[in-house]
């Protein structure tokens, strides 16, 4: 009887609807289950090259002025020379696909910025940075790694397979991407409404949710159900507290800002050198500013800043210090500063966590309260680089499992991107976005023409 009703259904309209959606789904699944796996892996070398550099700098500090300018250079070199576009950030590349992405072969211009050899310089120039002890985060990289495994997954699809749009792919790969990157899925979802399209979900809804759920999946399978930065204790806290996570909010805020901003006249000086040599000798100076910042303000300014917020979150005695918030700033800015690999959105959130945390010592909260000041900032710093507020609010719920700190971890992503929008009309990746895109020759005018499609739509649009 079953026999007879799949045969039925196979020579019927439901029976071949049904195989276009299986089919229509099946690359998305591929892709996630694909960036799971790289992630992960990536993840786990991440981590174990940035605790041996630790280590090694905690036996012996002074090699940080030869480590440092070694792996700054090298990875400047390897970029430059095999994928220039997998330095950076990551996630203003897959923005910058998004927007230049075309469903016809012939004018997508999406593989500029996303293929095969950027995956795997992106993973070793990424590496290089962190053996080396550059203060940059894992997270933007895994999303141009996802974005590339997504658009190889639709370039591989055969001329018979049923039309899959390489845009919502892109789209779909940066929220997966996000998802195993932070074990986050529902800030992957958020991320991808908010930051990679800025518009609503309904074209690309049922891919970026199957997407993000097999991704998360997968990583949780090979990792456990873990939370990034734990279980936190919080406090209850009163209505004057509110004043007191304003003021962080607001200066976390600024300070996101003016950190994109620093970057990006960096990384403009350096562009503007035309001659490879002035530029490995400004990515040289880059790397020995980086290695007196380690010296001065100590071993917190290097890696991604995980061990920080560890210490400020669970540490029987965190003793914030103004040594620990300058060290995560300026090592983030003069990283990021040789354009090689990571940047800023990891490196954020230590930012942030180090700007919360000398705060609430400053204004002497307890042990509770601390800690939403310290996550409160690595919100609003985030939504000050990002100006996604809605992202780095459930992301950093996430991490945490803290649902009782949701209305202030909002109320601090609200104030940071009030103030973020009244210092800088444009933020960071949206000018690093446009920067990559002018790059090239057409690919501006081609956003251009994609602009219903990365705009909100106003009202009357149909």
């Amino acid at each position: 009887m079953v026999r007879a009703l799949f045969r039925k259904l196979r020579g019927s309209n439901v029976g071949n609807q049904i195989k276009d959606l299986w089919m229509l789904a099946l690359p998305y699944q591929v892709a996630a289950v694909a960036t799971a796996l790289v992630a992960v892996g990536f993840t786990k070398l991440f981590v174990w090259v940035e605790h041996q550099n630790a280590a090694f700098i905690a036996a012996h500090p002074s090699w940080i002025f030869l480590t440092a300018p070694l792996a700054f250079l090298f990875s400047w070199w390897f970029v430059a020379r095999y994928a220039p576009m997998a330095g950076g950030s990551g996630v203003a590349q897959v923005i910058a696909a998004t927007e230049v992405a075309d469903d016809a072969e012939k004018n997508d211009g999406s593989w500029r910025f996303l293929n095969v050899r950027i995956i795997f310089v992106r993973i070793g120039a990424t590496l290089g940075m962190a053996l080396g002890g550059g203060a940059i985060g894992r997270e933007g990289p895994i999303l141009q790694i996802a974005g590339s495994i997504y658009r190889v997954v639709h370039k591989l699809l055969p001329p018979f397979w049923p039309k899959v749009s390489r845009r919502v792919m892109l789209v779909t790969g940066g929220a997966a991407g996000l998802s195993a990157a932070f074990n986050t899925p529902l800030g992957g979802i958020v991320f991808a409404m908010e930051e990679l399209t800025r518009t609503h979900i309904g074209k690309f809804r049922t891919a970026v949710l199957s997407s993000v759920i097999i991704s998360g999946m997968t990583a949780q399978w090979l990792l456990g159900p873990y939370l990034l930065l734990g279980y936190p204790k919080l406090e209850r806290v009163g209505p004057s507290f509110m004043y007191t996570l304003l003021v962080i909010s607001a200066v976390a805020g600024a300070m996101g800002v003016l950190s994109g901003r620093a970057a990006l006249l960096l990384d403009k000086l350096r562009r503007a050198l035309r001659n490879k040599v002035a530029q490995g000798l400004f990515v040289l100076l880059c790397a020995l500013a980086f290695a007196w910042v380690v010296h001065a303000f100590g071993p917190m300014s290097m890696g991604s800043g995980e061990a920080l917020m560890d210490r400020y979150l669970f540490g029987p005695d965190p003793s914030p210090s103004w040594k620990d918030a300058a060290g995560r700033l300026l090592g983030s800015i003069m990283s990021s500063a040789g354009g090689a690999a990571g940047m800023l959105f990891g490196p954020a959130l230590s930012s942030g966590a180090a700007i919360g945390g000398l705060f609430g010592s400053w204004f002497g909260v307890d042990r509770g309260q601390l800690n939403i000041l310290v996550l409160g900032g690595m919100c609003a710093f985030l939504t000050g680089i990002t100006r996604s507020p809605f992202t780095s609010a459930i992301i950093i719920l996430e991490m945490t499992d803290r649902h009782s700190a949701i209305l202030q971890l909002m109320y601090a992503a609200m104030i940071a991107s009030l103030i973020a929008h009244a210092l800088d009309e444009k933020p960071y990746y949206r000018r690093m976005t446009e920067r990559l895109i002018s790059s090239y020759t057409g690919l501006k005018e081609r956003a251009r023409a994609q602009m219903p499609y990365t705009t909100p739509r106003r009202r009357g649009d149909r």
